[in-house]
């Protein structure tokens, strides 16, 4: 099981260097008054991870809140 385990790390690490490697262009985004000028793979990474926090953050929230629904 370990070999497998081994084997799918190493592919997926494979094909996100890959991911990177085909896609150079960069992007300017603009939030707030900030610009910030990123290529287009580490944008789409920085928004995979930030929708990962947030929805793990509201899924606790929401889990929280029909606990404490139940307690009562």
């Amino acid at each position: 099981m370990r070999y497998v385990n081994i084997t799918l790390i190493v592919a997926l690490t494979a094909v996100v260097l890959l991911f990177k490697l085909q896609n150079l262009q960069t992007v300017t985004v603009s939030f707030l008054s900030l610009n910030f000028t990123l290529p287009v793979s580490v944008l789409l990474i920085l928004v995979y991870v930030l929708g990962m926090v947030s929805g793990g953050s509201l899924s606790a929230l929401l889990r929280t809140w029909v606990r404490g629904a139940r307690r009562v």
